[in-house]
């Protein structure tokens, strides 16, 4: 069924993007779009995921310089029984994640250093959990063709004026034409864009609840990735918006709305679910929307959750290195009893 949904998806786009041609240079400009999408929706397939790692600036770990980021991702792969993924770190204060890449044999999954760092332990394991749900169901495929595509569009209508402006060329609708394609076809690219997304979030919600084992985990950590979008800006997300959807929680300012023209469903309306799934589950831990988190225990007492038991600190003083020189697993202060610390 994902498959169809892939080649049914590439297909409209493809139709999009010829549409446009044809709005700006007749059929030779139809044709010369078909040209350009079927190189797009190559080059896509197989290499999209670089593009989008890339533009992050994300940084490949391992369980070298991110031991206990790697094993959580490691353990909840075995849990989903999926292949390893690789491994990304992308340092940025903004508390967020995403997955990508064309199939699970070739999938990537990425945290920021933000997230580490704000999140416990268990809640990492959710969000990690969710984004594996996402290559489960091969969504990265689809979501990261979606953003490669949706960026050429826009791109295409952008430049539609120059491109459509000269009288020798075979556009049927003229200077209209030129104008609907520069105001239509990014408006468009945007919607199936955003209509992707948005029903993939609250099944990867589902799946990744259920890998995790444990709903308001992923509850508590949507609530904090929430608000800490809200107050801490994602410059490399507002240059590239194309890239929103990828993420498990809009990165961009000023997205709050639960319609069509969000990328995300509505994080009140995620939560709910969750809570709802966790009461059908028969949790007992705290379901308060506002601060879904289950209160702090002692290290020893944590449950051992999908990734098995917690990993044993390493021995002092000698720090693992890492690409940015400081720990990029999470803060270990002394005077706090956490999961990280």
């Amino acid at each position: 069924m994902n498959t169809l949904r892939t080649a049914m998806l590439l297909a409209a786009m493809t139709a999009l993007f010829m549409g446009v041609g044809y709005l700006i240079g007749g059929s030779g400009g139809m044709v010369i779009a078909l040209l350009i999408a079927a190189g797009t929706n190559l080059f896509s397939y197989w290499n999209a995921d670089k593009m989008v790692l890339s533009m992050n600036r994300a940084i490949e770990v391992d369980e070298k310089n991110a031991p206990e980021y790697y094993a959580i991702v490691q353990a909840l792969a075995k849990q989903a029984g999926l292949p390893m993924p690789k491994t990304y770190l992308i340092d940025n204060p903004q508390p967020n994640a995403f997955a990508t890449g064309r199939n699970p044999e070739n999938a990537a999954v990425a945290a920021s250093t933000g997230l580490l760092e704000r999140l416990s332990h268990e809640e990492v394991a959710a969000v990690m959990a969710h984004e594996l749900a996402h290559v489960q169901h091969r969504d990265t495929l689809t979501m990261t063709i979606v953003a490669t595509l949706a960026g050429a569009i826009s791109m295409l209508g952008n430049f539609a004026f120059f491109l459509g402006g000269s009288r020798e060329n075979n556009n049927p609708f003229g200077f209209v034409g030129v104008l609907v394609a520069m105001l239509v076809a990014p408006f468009a690219a945007m919607i199936v864009q955003m209509a992707v997304s948005r029903t993939r979030e609250y099944e990867a919600d589902r799946r990744g609840a259920e890998i995790c084992g444990h709903p308001l985990w992923l509850a508590s950590a949507l609530n904090k990735i929430a608000r800490g979008a809200e107050q801490i800006p994602n410059e490399d997300a507002e240059r590239n918006p194309a890239m929103a959807h990828l993420f498990i929680i809009n990165p961009l300012h000023g997205e709050r709305m639960d319609n069509l023209f969000s990328t995300h469903p509505s994080t009140e309306n995620r939560i709910a679910a969750l809570q709802e799934m966790a009461r059908a589950m028969g949790s007992t831990a705290p379901a308060n929307r506002r601060e879904a988190s289950p209160p702090p225990v002692e290290p020893e007492e944590l449950p051992a959750g999908p990734w098995g038991k917690r990993p044993e600190p390493a021995p002092p003083p000698q720090p693992k290195p890492n690409p940015w020189g400081r720990n990029p697993t999470g803060p270990r202060n002394a005077g706090r009893r956490g999961p990280w610390s």
